[in-house]
């Protein structure tokens, strides 16, 4: 009985649990604006997921996970686009350019079978090609960084630039278009997505936890810790790095593609360079290298951004900067780190409360945890 109430147990299953609450309260509790919202940053939380699996347990900081974000959303938008229309149409801005007909690559975006699969499949393919060129000349750290920020802006100027084929600038609306016989803007629609969204949230993390909780997941650390070791022993990094990086731009793609039909809108401006390091941030704050606390990142710190935005728009800025520099100085681990490492025991310690195994001895906790915590005790007395 102690075992099923210890901190240990409560803490592995908390986070299902507020899960479980939310998809059953949230979409009653919430008006429709703020369900939205949440679906939206849920979404956001998938591409936190693959920058986790591949910056936390691999090493490897993208800076161009935006390019996978787009991809994905502009494969459903344009399909959305053309589920709009009346057998024949146009979307309307060809008119504005003098487009008569439908350019080619457009054609197969009318199947939805094809888009389910394009949404993911398209960024994992340009994820790997371009993660294999990179990875088999041995380029890592701050060059794939720059190379990748690279990428993304060549990227962004091709997609701003091409008015005639997807919009350039102005990008793709998607409200308006029909999901099952129901407007994708509707409240109704945007509360399904909130369901859906949360359970390709769930099953992102899961399959992120199977990668890396066995052989290829000691293989990624690995490459992380002390590549040149790994390649000694006959491993081929190359090989590991690029599945890893296809399996992160596909997330990222589904990523994008829900966050589109949510917010009824896909742009260039997904890929512009801030949004993606705003991702790295979302992971960072979160605790990289433990999955869950790249979907908290993603929440809360978009949340935040939200509500502060409402009330002070200037100054969210500011924020974001402060809790960029209050992770890398204090909170290297991120928040999830730093409560796996007992931080609140730190705390409880150094401001003299009782720990609370004295005070409940069926909430005992993890024994690493609670030495740690009696001799941060014995050095403040």
């Amino acid at each position: 009985m102690a075992e099923l109430f210890s901190t240990r147990t409560l803490g592995r299953w908390l986070p299902w649990l507020l899960i479980v609450l939310a998809a059953l309260l949230l979409p009653v509790l919430l008006p429709p604006f703020r369900l939205n919202l949440l679906g939206r940053f849920l979404a956001l939380g998938i591409a936190a997921l693959g920058i986790d699996l591949i910056w936390g347990f691999t090493g490897l900081l993208s800076l161009g996970q935006g390019i996978f974000f787009a991809l994905g959303g502009y494969a459903l938008g344009m399909h959305l686009q053309l589920q709009a229309l009346q057998p024949g149409q146009l979307p309307e801005f060809f008119s504005l350019y003098g487009v008569k007909a439908l350019p080619a690559f457009w054609q197969p975006f009318h199947s939805a079978l094809f888009t389910l699969f394009a949404i993911w499949l398209i960024p994992a393919l340009v994820a790997g090609v371009l993660g294999y060129l990179v990875f088999r000349n041995r380029i890592k750290g701050v060059y794939f960084s720059i190379l990748t920020q690279a990428a993304l802006l060549v990227f962004f100027n091709f997609f701003n630039g091409q008015q005639k084929l997807i919009n350039g600038t102005n990008g793709l609306k998607t409200d308006t278009a029909r999901i099952l016989g129901q407007l994708a803007g509707s409240d109704g629609m945007q509360r399904n997505l909130f369901w859906l969204t949360l359970v390709l949230v769930i099953g992102a993390f899961l399959l992120c936890r199977w990668l890396t909780g066995g052989r290829f997941g000691d293989a990624l650390i690995a490459i992380r810790d002390d590549e040149p070791r790994l390649r000694f022993t006959g491993y081929n990094p190359t090989a590991y790095k690029t599945v890893v990086f296809a399996v992160a731009g596909a997330l990222a793609g589904i990523s994008g593609a829900l966050y589109t039909v949510q917010s009824g809108i896909v742009s260039p401006q997904y890929m512009a360079v801030p949004f993606s390091i705003e991702m790295v941030i979302w992971v960072a704050v979160g605790g990289r290298g433990t999955l869950i606390g790249a979907v908290l990142g993603a929440v809360l710190i978009n949340y935040a951004k939200s509500l502060v935005s409402e009330a002070l728009p200037e100054t969210w800025l500011f924020i974001q900067g402060g809790l960029f520099l209050l992770v890398v100085t204090a909170l290297p681990d991120g928040l999830v780190g730093w409560w796996r490492s007992g931080g609140p025991g730190r705390i409880r310690a150094m401001v003299g409360w009782p720990a609370p195994a004295a005070t409940y001895p069926e909430l005992d906790l993890d024994p690493a945890v609670q030495a740690e915590k009696t001799e941060w005790q014995g050095g403040g007395r």
